[in-house]
């Protein structure tokens, strides 16, 4: 038996095998460092990446979103856009609200008494006392109106200032974006703006002489006088702050239905920006 042949026999087999399959691992060896730019290899967390621009995974968070709902539009264009419909409703609820008859002579706006003289007023009026309650309810309203206008150059500050995250957040986020956004950013400034603007109405429309004048005519009545200390709770009442509340309340809620109607209605899109942008949006609603 010639073993030292067999052995060469064998060896010459194994380089044979060795040359042939060197190819492969090199191609291999490449493939995992990453040189090709056609193989997915999995990240740490297990999800599929890849060196190839063609087949990478589009990108998500508020950027990609507003890329993905606004196409072509730049962020400037959006930005004007957004500050155009933020305007819009701003002025249209000032314009509605801030002169005479705004809030009283609107149904969904006009400033009610306090609920602490609601019986009182429920009882004047049951009692043919009318004129009492009507011009108290009058002199709060009025004394609204006075302030409404003074918000405006608050809300411009507030748009001034909005930024390119308030502008992804107004897109994307709920219907009433813009009122939150504005609720958040003038809300303090505009109260400490209409508190004194509303002392300085109800002095001058005269609420304080009107409310004296229904805790008199309550008080000279028989049938109410009585009962008025255990019903009401003048006491904790501040006139002022009831009705700078109000006002503000009625300033947002508008607001809001401006809004309402940009997102929704294509005709409230005054200018072609606001078409553009809201279009986008309303598209891929």
């Amino acid at each position: 038996m010639n073993r030292p042949c067999s052995n060469r026999l064998i060896l010459s087999t194994m380089v044979l095998v060795l040359l042939s399959i060197a190819p492969i691992v090199s191609m291999y060896a490449q493939e995992t460092s990453g040189d090709s730019p056609l193989v997915t290899r999995s990240t740490r967390d297990g999800a599929p990446a890849t060196n190839n621009p063609a087949v990478r995974s589009s990108p998500s968070g508020p950027d990609s979103i507003s890329s993905r709902l606004l196409g072509s539009l730049s962020h400037d264009q959006v930005s004007l856009g957004l500050k155009q419909a933020l305007t819009n409703g701003v002025q249209a609820a000032i314009r509605e609200l801030g002169h005479e008859g705004g809030f009283l002579t609107n149904a969904n706006f006009r400033i009610p008494l306090p609920k602490q003289l609601r019986y009182l007023e429920d009882a004047l009026r049951s009692l043919k006392q009318d004129k009492a309650a009507d011009d108290f309810v009058a002199s709060m309203n009025h004394a609204a109106e006075k302030a409404i206008p003074e918000g405006a150059a608050i809300f411009a500050d507030s748009i001034s200032r909005m930024t390119i995250a308030d502008g992804q957040s107004i897109l994307t986020g709920p219907p009433d974006a813009v009122t939150q956004f504005f609720r958040r950013t003038t809300e303090t400034n505009l109260y400490q703006r209409f508190m004194p603007i509303v002392k300085k109405a109800t002095d001058k429309t005269g609420v304080t002489a009107n409310y004296k004048k229904v805790m008199t005519a309550a008080n000279n009545n028989k049938y109410i006088g009585g009962l008025l200390g255990a019903v009401t709770d003048t006491q904790s009442l501040d006139l002022d702050h009831y009705v700078t509340e109000k006002a503000l309340d009625g300033l947002f809620k508008r607001i809001a239905e401006e809004e309402k109607r940009i997102r929704a209605d294509p005709v409230a899109r005054t200018t072609d920006l606001l078409k553009q942008v809201f279009g986008a949006v309303t598209k891929q609603g």
